[in-house]
């Protein structure tokens, strides 16, 4: 296993467990002890973990590529509430949108009155609350369960051939010039094939994960139309975006009109 992949089955460890050992993490990669603290250190300087005695822990917590097989939690609740509130203000009856899998867009889920439309998303979770939704039709690409999402080599190119009209996507980080990141290195081809295909994309991502960046970045700031995030951000973050031309709605001025 090279140390990329490594690296990348470190973070989902840490997302699951939250916190390990070199020992555990050393048994479970077959590697030896001092590979590990290798790539812990390394993962460390990226600001993606924090290395304690033994061990490391989760640097961003609360920031999932995919979520915990315990589930969504209730951490920064109040703010997903919020934004998928804002993000539910772009879409209209008899739309053809994308939910991509996460703890926002399945709160957006919740939101999501039962109206006609056409949903295609990859997430368990999402899926079991809009089943009860029968104005709604469902679309899954299909693939393997890992954790609350399904993963599989044909999803992207099934993905491609479908005509999205809007896509709501998660990031565990948003980055002005990194763009929007996630651990899970699976999951990229998918989300790419949503930002190709879909006519208007829009992030949904909490103010907590401005300025940060995880292990893959599957989409430029610039290939989203709108970053839907809630009131809490920092008006200096905001800046950097605004130098970039890149359209955040926080609600602070009025909703982009529908193209």
């Amino acid at each position: 296993m090279n140390a990329l992949k490594r690296h990348e089955k470190i973070m989902e460890i840490l997302i699951e467990r939250q916190e390990v050992g070199v020992g555990e993490l050393s048994s479970m990669l077959e590697v030896t002890g001092k590979t590990i603290r290798e790539d812990l250190a390394r993962l460390e300087e990226k600001g993606l973990l924090l290395r304690v005695h033994g061990g490391a822990m989760l640097a961003q917590n609360d920031q999932f590529g995919i979520l915990s097989s315990k589930g969504t939690g209730d951490k920064h609740a109040a703010e997903k509430a919020e934004i998928a509130a804002r993000a539910l203000r772009y879409i209209e009856p008899g739309d053809i949108i994308a939910l991509d899998g996460g703890s926002t867009t399945l709160e957006m889920a919740r939101q999501l009155e039962n109206v006609p439309l056409t949903v295609v998303t990859n997430d368990l979770f999402i899926l079991s609350e809009l089943a009860r939704k029968d104005n709604i039709r469902l679309v899954v690409p299909g693939g393997e369960r890992v954790r609350n999402v399904l993963i599989g080599t044909g999803s992207a190119t099934f993905v491609e051939g479908l005509n999205i009209s809007k896509a709501f996507l998660s990031a565990t980080a948003l980055h002005p010039e990194l763009g929007a990141s996630i651990y899970t290195g699976d999951l990229v081809p998918y989300k790419k094939a949503l930002v190709k295909t879909a006519r208007r994309v829009y992030g949904v991502i909490e103010h907590q994960k401005f300025g940060k960046f995880a292990l893959w970045t599957f989409a430029a700031c610039e290939e989203m139309d709108v970053i839907v995030t809630d009131g809490g951000l920092d008006p200096e973050q905001k800046e950097l975006f605004a130098r970039k031309n890149i359209r955040l709605d926080d609600g602070s001025g009025a909703p982009e009109k529908q193209a």
